[in-house]
Formats: C-alpha cells, structure tokens, sequence
C-alpha cells in the first residue's frame, strides 16, 4: 500500500521563520511490511466481538489514553486518580490536575463528535476548538484558549531539550504560525484529495503541528487528539485514543524522534520522516493487539458473570458463595484471604454462621473453579489464573 504512495509536498515561505516544509518523507519499502500488520491487525480487532464489550472498553480506552497524554505534559494523576476526576460532576471540579483531565475528556467528545461527521475535514476552527477545550480554565502566565503564540523579543519560545535531541525554536510571530496552520490544513486536504489514508497522514499532521507549536500551552495534547481524530475519521476505533498510552509509556523515543527527523529535514536527507513513522505504526500494532486481547477478556468475563449467575439462580450455588466470587471480580485484584476475613461485607455474611460453613463455602467454590487460592493465600476469580508475580 505505502509504495503506492507518491510524494506530497508542500513548501512555505513565511515572513520572519523562513522556509517551512511539509512533505510525506516516507520510505515506503522500509515501512511496507509494519503497515501491512497494523491494516492485518485493525481487520482483525474489527472483527472482534466490540458490540457485547464497546461501553466498557471505551471507558477504559479514555482513562488510560487520558492519564497517559496528560502524564507525558507533566500531569500528576495517577491513572487511578484520572478515572476518579473523570467521574465527578463538573462542578464538583476545582482542583487544576482534576480539570485538566476533564478537559481532555471534553476534547476527546468534540473529536468523536467531528469524525462521526461524514462531512467533517480538518480546520483551524476545529484545532482551535479543541485547544480550548484542552486549555479552559487552567491558569497560564500567557495562554488563553484558541489564541495563536506570538512573542515579543524578551520572550523567546523554545521546545525539548539536549537529552532528546536538542532544543528547537519554533515560529514565534503569530502571522507566520497562522500561516503555517493554513497550510497544515491544506496540506492534509490536499494528501486525502490523492487517496493518501488516514493510517499515513494522521501522524504527520501530529508531526508538523508540533513543530508548528501554536499555541503558548497545550501543543502535546491537542496534537495528539488531531491524530487520533483524523484516524477515527477514517474508520479507526479505540486505537487512536489507546496510542496516547504507547506514547507515555516510550516518551523518550517520543520526544527524541520529533528533533531526529526534524534534522534529517534540515540536512535535506531522503525520507527524513520515516522514524516517526515507523513508532507510530509501531504504537498502534501494539495498542490494536492489547485491544483484541481485552475484548477477548472482558468477552470471557462476560460468560463467567452469566455462569455464575445462572449458577446462582439454579442454586448450584448460594447466596453467600455468589457475593464471594461477585467481590473478588470487582476487586480487580487477588484479595488476600485474611483480608477477605476482615471485609465488613464477608463479616455481614457470616455473622449467624460457623467457622465450617465458611470453609465448606470456599472448599465448594475451588471444587467448582469459581475461585483460586494461590501460593500466599490469595483469592482469584476462577476466569484468572493466579500470578504468584503480582
């Protein structure tokens, strides 16, 4: 598919930054192989069974894509912490790592809103729209929302450092970084003219947005969301979002490839873009992958919960033996037995009877694989195997 691909080049003069150009930068014999598994793996997700899982894989899909674009900025939250911010009531909202993880929450709806759109291409009133709504509300010395960078002369814009690769200084007069928008803009239009997929060019947009580097705060993320909203664009589910984790979790790499091909370009070496390319393609065969094997999980789980309910219903098992396993799923984790013992719930359920129906009530349910007891005398759900690791 990529050999297919011809060039697609774009070269603007601004006023005080200089040449600036756009161009694929590919090699496409180098990335043939990597694209194909990546198109081989999203048929295969496709086909998965998304419908019986899609609302709580999506809830999950956000929590960590948010955590994790938001961590790579500096965000605080713990991933655990995100998903709680992410559940509050808006005005419940005050503290600013909160409301920057609920922004980016506002800002992934504007970009699932736009690409369920037919007609929707990307524009600067979208990339603004998205910017304030990644931006609202968080104090900065000279961001507002939707407002382009423009600098004095006692105040200069620089972006990475000497550990990734150096330090860039990008536009920094407002005409020539709105001229460079403009441009970015229709440059994509003009690569979807000439059939050139989603899969190509929504990583290169996230790549000259950020050289671009428009606004005073917020470039990481909304470029971030300008990719994944031009994948999910072209068909794309849940990947785009889950890259943001892929990119967390190889931040240096991230940051380091930005300058690498950056300077490539600089000294006019063929395909200067390919790097950049190839971890994204990298990231999204990963992130696809993880996806199918958690659809797969949570369509076990699904089963598991319909056996033993169904088990209960029969009364093959009874009431207390169902909240024993009910608890142990929700935990997400193995629970430790003494622990178990402890739980104010467990205490509840037993309080008229003896220390033998409690254990007659767990021997039935390890007879029946409903729980395990490992090594340290934990509990696990019998859908999981116990992981004398964790």
């Amino acid at each position: 598919m990529t050999q297919d691909i011809k060039e697609c080049l774009l070269r603007v003069e601004t006023s005080r930054f200089g040449p600036f150009t756009f161009q694929l930068g590919i090699e496409p014999i180098a990335v043939e192989a990597l694209y194909l598994r990546v198109t081989d793996a999203f048929k295969r997700l496709q086909g998965s069974p998304l419908s019986h899982v899609a609302n709580r894989l999506e809830k999950e899909v956000v929590v960590s894509s948010i955590f994790g674009t938001n961590s790579i900025e500096g965000g605080t939250l713990s991933e655990q912490e995100t998903q709680l911010a992410l559940e509050l009531e808006p005005d419940k909202v005050q503290d600013v790592e909160q409301r920057r993880a609920t922004n980016l929450k506002n800002a992934y709806d504007l970009s699932r809103e736009a690409a369920s759109d037919p007609k929707w291409c990307l524009d600067i009133d979208f990339i603004n729209k998205v910017h304030t709504a990644i931006t609202a509300n968080i104090p900065h010395q000279y961001n507002q929302p939707a407002r382009l960078r423009d600098n004095s002369k006692e105040i200069v814009t620089y972006v990475g450092d000497k550990a990734h690769g150096g330090r860039y200084k990008p536009p920094q007069y407002a005409g020539d970084i709105k001229l460079l928008l403009e441009s970015l803009v229709k440059w994509n239009q003009e690569m979807k003219s000439t059939n050139i997929p989603a899969l190509i060019r929504a990583p290169l947009i996230h790549f000259y947005y950020e050289l671009i580097h428009p606004y005073w705060d917020g470039n990481g993320r909304v470029g971030r969301v300008l990719e994944a909203t031009l994948l999910q664009a072209d068909g794309f589910r849940y990947a785009p979002f889950a890259q943001a984790r892929f990119y967390y979790e190889k931040i240096d790499k991230y940051f380091t490839l930005f300058n690498l091909c950056r300077k490539q370009a600089d000294k006019k070496i063929t395909y200067p873009n390919t790097p950049f390319f190839e971890f994204f393609l990298e990231g999204m065969l990963v992130s696809l992958n993880k996806l199918h094997d958690r659809v797969n999980s949570l369509v076990n789980l699904i089963l598991f919960e319909n056996d033993l309910k169904h088990k209960h219903d029969d009364k093959e098992i009874n009431a207390r033996q169902y909240a024993i396993v009910s608890q142990v799923l929700d935990a997400g984790r193995p629970i430790a037995l003494s622990d178990l013992r402890r739980a104010p719930w467990y205490i509840a359920l037993y309080t008229k009877r003896t220390e033998k129906t409690k254990q007659r009530d767990l021997r039935k349910l390890r007879d029946m694989e409903l729980i395990a007891i490992d090594k340290k005398n934990r509990l696990w759900p019998g859908i999981v195997a116990p992981d004398e690791n964790v």
